[in-house]
C-alpha cells in the first residue's frame, strides 16, 4: 500500500517519505495467498436463494475478492461487506423480477410503456456474463495515490427525463423498500429498478403494491441505528442535487475549504450515498480538528471499492469518537490518523485480511515516521480493522507499538 501525503503536500511526496523513512529490519515477509470461501465465510454467505459463492477466493494482502454465480449472472465483488451488499441486491433482483410478472405491474404500465418508453431491454438478463462492475480494489488505491493516477468513473446522476417523469423518486423509494443502494453499480439491479420505477411513474403501480413480500421484509431495516435510518430516509427522499446541497452546507459548517468541498462533491467515484454517509460521519466528530484532511483524502477514491473504503474509514472514526473517546485531531501524514482525548492514536483501516508484505512495512514505517504527537511523547496506537490480520502482521505491528483491534466491521455494523 503506497501512501499519500497529508493535506498540504503533493501526492508524490509520499514516495519520498516511504523510501527515506528509517526502517525496521527487513522481513520476514508474507506473500498473499488465495483463500477458500469455506474458510473465510459463514455458511449463510456461501450460498443461499439464487446465489453461490465460488470456493476460490482471491487475496491481495489487504482485501478478499469473491466470485458469485447467481440466477442473474456472475458477479465479482470485493470484501465481506461488499459480498453482503451483493447478496442483498440479488434477493432484491429476485423480488423485482417477481413484481414485473405480476398483475399490478401490467396494470401500472397500461399501454403507455410501449408508446413512450423502451422497457424490453430493461427486463433482459445475461446469465453468462459478468454483470457487476469490476472495481480495481483497495490495494490499487494506494498505488494510484503515489502516481497521481485516477480512473474516471461514470457519474451517477438522475437524467432530466427521469426527473420529469418522477422516475428517479420512484426508484429511490423502491430501493429503500428493498433495502438496496439506489446508486449501486450493479447493472442488473439498476435495470430492474429502472423498469419498475418507470412503470410506477407511468401508471398506478404503487411501491407498497410492488413489494411481493411486504415492504421491508426482503431486507429488514428494523435493526438499523437511528443515524443509519435517517440516512436511508434522506437517500429515499432527496434527489442527488438535494443531497449535494445538504452535504455542502454541512461541510461549510465544519469549516472545510470551499474548494476542497467542491472537489469532494464533484468527485464521481464517490456516489451521493458515499458522500452523504461520509459527511454524516464527519459531522459527528464535533470538536475534532482536521476533518478537512479526511475530505481531501477521500478524493483519491477511483472506483466503488475504494469509495466504500473511504466511507467505512469515516464510519470507524465516528464510532470511536462516540463510543470510546472523543477525537481531538485528524491528520493524514500517510494513512489517516486520529488523536483521541484518551491519548490513543487511532488508525482506521477497513480491510478483510492483512498480511505483512514489503509494501505494508513501508506504509506503516513511513506513516509513523511522519507523525509526531503534540507533546513529542511516544504515541500509543490502535489499528482498527474491519476484518483480521495474519499472526506475523500482528507481531510486526505490535513490535512498532500498535495494538490491533480486529473484527470492527461486524461490531460497528457499518452501512452496506
Amino acid at each position: 500500500m503506497t501512501t499519500m501525503t497529508g493535506l498540504w503536500g503533493p501526492i508524490l511526496c509520499a514516495t519520498v517519505v516511504l523510501c527515506s523513512a528509517p526502517a525496521f529490519a527487513a522481513g520476514p515477509y508474507e506473500t498473499p495467498t488465495d483463500k477458500r470461501a469455506s474458510e473465510v465465510l459463514p455458511a449463510e454467505l456461501r450460498s443461499g436463494p439464487h446465489f453461490t459463492v465460488q470456493e476460490q477466493v482471491q487475496a491481495d494482502g489487504c482485501m478478499l475478492r469473491f466470485t458469485v454465480t447467481s440466477d442473474y449472472g456472475t458477479f465479482a465483488v470485493t470484501g465481506e461487506s461488499g459480498l453482503r451488499k451483493l447478496i442483498r441486491e440479488i434477493q432484491a433482483i429476485a423480488a423485482l423480477k417477481e413484481m414485473s410478472k405480476g398483475e399490478a405491474f401490467a396494470k401500472g404500465v397500461g399501454g403507455k410503456a410501449q408508446e413512450t418508453l423502451e422497457f424490453g431491454a430493461n427486463l433482459v438478463t445475461e446469465p453468462g456474463r459478468t454483470l457487476a462492475s469490476v472495481p480495481q480494489g483497495v490495494a490499487k488505491l494506494f498505488d494510484n495515490l503515489a502516481t497521481g493516477m485516477q480512473k474516471p468513473a461514470e457519474p451517477r446522476r438522475d437524467r432530466v427525463g427521469e426527473q420529469l417523469l418522477n422516475v428517479s423518486e420512484a426508484k429511490r423509494k423502491l430501493a429503500y423498500e428493498l433495502g438496496v443502494d439506489v446508486y449501486s453499480s450493479n447493472r442488473v439491479l439498476k435495470r430492474e429498478l429502472e423498469s419498475l420505477s418507470k412503470a410506477q411513474a407511468l401508471g398506478s403501480l404503487g411501491v407498497s403494491a410492488a413489494i411481493p413480500y411486504g415492504g421491508g421484509t426482503v431486507v429488514s431495516l428494523s435493526r438499523m441505528s437511528q443515524t443509519a435510518g435517517e440516512i436511508h430516509r434522506l437517500l429515499r427522499d432527496e434527489s442527488p442535487s438535494g443531497l449535494r446541497n445538504l452535504n455542502e452546507r454541512k461541510l461549510q459548517a465544519m469549516g472545510v475549504d470551499r474548494g476542497i468541498a467542491e472537489r469532494f462533491l464533484s468527485h464521481t467515484p464517490l456516489s451521493p450515498r458515499h458522500q452523504t454517509i461520509m459527511v454524516a460521519s464527519l459531522e459527528k466528530l464535533a470538536g475534532a480538528r482536521g476533518r478537512e484532511a479526511v475530505v481531501q483524502f477521500a478524493c483519491q477514491a477511483h472506483d466503488e471499492d475504494s469509495a466504500t473504503f473511504m466511507q467505512n474509514l469515516t464510519e470507524i472514526l465516528a464510532a470511536y469518537h462516540q463510543t470510546v473517546s472523543p477525537l481531538r485531531e485528524v491528520t493524514a501524514p500517510g494513512i489517516i490518523l486520529a488523536r483521541a482525548a484518551n491519548g490513543t492514536i487511532l488508525i482506521p483501516f477497513p480491510l478483510d485480511y492483512g498480511v505483512w508484505t514489503p509494501r505494508a512495512d513501508r506504509v506503516v514505517t513511513g506513516t509513523l515516521a511522519g507523525y509526531r504527537t503534540p507533546d513529542g511523547q511516544p504515541a500509543r496506537y490502535e489499528f482498527w480493522v474491519t476484518g483480521a490480520v495474519s499472526p506475523l502482521a500482528r507481531r510486526q505491528l505490535e513490535a512498532r507499538g500498535i495494538t490491533v483491534k480486529e473484527g470492527m466491521g461486524r461490531r460497528l455494523a457499518l452501512m452496506i
